[in-house]
Order: structure tokens, then sequence, then C-alpha cells
């Protein structure tokens, strides 16, 4: 299989000298189309650094990433937004939602920023929605969905610009344990049934079975140990 991530020896500082911190500490793994990629850990692990990196949001100290087989790690800054545009979709524990739009005008305005206008955006918005089981609340205000219904938009509004590469942070943080489920089980879908390949940063261990493979950070560090945690549903 196409492996769409992979990252060599990365790491990542903050601050210097007496006040440098180490969030990521030489990490090396590969992901597959059609496979999701759990990184479970603890808060403050390193997980949202590493999917942030991993994301084009912010660059390595050190370390390779290669995106769809592209070293990102060399090219300039002003070059990274076109890869996140085309090829990554964030999915977020606090869904992002803008709150005076409705669910179909918050996948829309996603849909705008890829140039896609009018009644395509329109029908494309309720055709991702629809997808995640949403296409009976097209019209309805955040303030109005439920926590899993919030989510489910910012999944439909992640696939906007159709990523090879889906990254989410905590997307069942925020959630019961059977929605949670049901949430995953989108996520996972969308690899198996679209090729996309999916990484879930958690420390939410009830969705462990939904995952292709399991890596467990811990203090910036992989701390499997080799042929561990390998799932394989």
């Amino acid at each position: 299989m196409n492996e769409l991530v992979e990252v060599r020896n990365l790491s990542k500082e903050f601050g210097s000298k007496n006040t440098k911190v180490q969030a990521v500490r030489d990490v090396s793994m590969k992901v597959s189309e059609g496979e999701v990629l759990m990184i479970l850990g603890p808060s403050g692990s390193g997980k949202t650094t590493l999917l942030s990196m991993i994301g084009c949001i912010l660059a390595p100290t050190n370390g390779d990433i290669y995106i769809d087989g592209e070293n990102i790690s060399d090219l300039p800054e002003n070059e990274l937004p076109k890869i996140r545009k085309k090829k990554i979709g964030f999915v977020f524990q606090s869904f992002n939602l803008l709150k005076s739009l409705t669910a179909q005008e918050n996948v829309e305005i996603a849909l705008n920023l890829n140039q896609t206008r009018g009644n395509e955006a329109k029908a494309k918005a309720k055709e991702l929605l629809t997808e995640v089981g949403l296409g009976e609340r097209l019209s309805f205000f955040p303030a109005e969905l439920s926590g899993g219904e919030k989510q489910r938009v910012s999944i439909a509004r992640a696939l906007a610009n159709d990523p090879k590469i889906i990254l989410a942070d905590e997307p069942t943080g925020n959630l019961d344990s059977k929605i949670g489920q049901k949430i995953g089980s989108i996520l996972k879908d969308l690899a198996k049934n679209n090729n996309k390949s999916v990484i879930i940063v958690t420390h939410d261990n009830r969705i462990e079975n939904l995952a292709n493979r399991i890596l467990r950070l811990e203090d910036g560090l992989i701390k499997n140990e080799p042929n561990e945690e390998v799932i394989g549903k």
C-alpha cells in the first residue's frame, strides 16, 4: 500500500537553554492509505505537537516529514498552506464550528476556500453531511446540534477538499462512550472505503478497537516494542 505519511527521526523543542523543553523526541513512523493509526498518550505527552508538525502547522526542530512522498521539511513556509489545503483535513476536539452558520454553511465555507462556490458548494456540502449521517440536519445551527452531531459536521468540513490524510486531535474527548464509538467508526470507514490515512491522537482508550495500529507516546517518545500493538482490523 502507498504510504501517505512518513516521519523520520522527528523532534520538536520549545524554548532555549534552561527553559528548553523537548516535546517530541526522535519519532519515526509510517501510515499507509486505508489505515487508521492511533497515537495514545496522556496530556502533555507531545501528541498534539506531533500532529501539528505532520499537519504543516509547526516546523520540526529536527527530522523529516513526507506527505504523499514529498518531503515537506524542505519546503519554504509559504508553500505549506498549499499542502494543508490539498492533502490534509483536520478534526478537532472543540469542533471549531462557526456559531452563526448552519451545518451546511459551515461545510460550504470550507468548500469556498477551495474555490467551490454557489450551487455546486451547496450540493457538495449536502452530500458530505449526508455521508456522515446528517442529511436531516443541514439547516441546524451548532447550538441546535448534539456534541456528536457537531463532530460529524467537523468531519464533513474536513472532507471538503477531499484530502488524502485526516488528522484528528482528541475527536472523541468531549463525547460519551457510545457517541465516541460512532465518531471513531466514521473515521475508520473513511480510511477503509476511501483509501485515506487517518491519524488519531487521543488519551481516550475507549476507542482503541477502531485502530489498525496503536502507538503509545510518553514524554515525546514512542514507547512501543517492535511489532507491538498491531491490531490489523
